[in-house]
């Protein structure tokens, strides 16, 4: 405890618990069972709210739509550099975690990697970082081997030995 010079009594912090999640960030599906970004693509192709959405959330899904476009069906998202990342939702999210890990871009990745090379191909889903991390941790090989010391070209180039540890 710090005491305060002016006084003994120190003001209490008021804290608000909300009934509803306060970040759309960790919404997989909606209730209806549709993808994540179906208010979103709705919104942008008829310009018309949600029947259920109080204030709020209309005010909401106007903020969000500003980094959305629809173009031919399919929306996508803009990144600051200017290029659009297609949103997939949770099934085609994981067969891209899957995809990717296994092979396509490269050999069981870490997570964060994973994510990047997911957005670096073109793809965005809300809940990527959470679903990659999650993913990695369930995946016996990586757990087995992440322990393993491994050797970086740098390291090999550092010695005249093709071997990093020869004298």
């Amino acid at each position: 405890m710090i005491q305060h010079p002016d006084k003994n009594y120190i003001d209490p912090i008021l804290v608000r618990i909300h009934n509803q999640p306060a970040y759309c960030a960790h919404v997989k599906e909606e209730a209806d069972g549709k993808p994540w970004f179906h208010d979103i693509k709705e919104y942008l192709s008829k310009e018309e709210y949600p029947e259920h959405a109080n204030h709020i959330q209309k005010r909401m899904l106007r903020r969000l739509s500003n980094h959305f476009i629809h173009i031919g069906g399919n929306l996508y998202r803009r990144t600051p550099d200017l290029s659009l990342l297609w949103c997939v939702d949770t099934k085609e999210a994981s067969k891209l975690l899957e995809d990717v890990h296994a092979g396509t871009c490269g050999l069981h990745m870490n997570d964060f990697v994973l994510v990047k090379k997911i957005l670096r191909a073109g793809y965005f889903c809300m809940t990527i970082e959470t679903d990659c991390i999650q993913y990695v941790r369930k995946f016996f090989q990586c757990q087995v081997h992440a322990d393993v010391i491994k050797v970086t070209p740098n390291d090999l180039n550092a010695t005249s030995s093709p071997w990093p540890f020869a004298a």
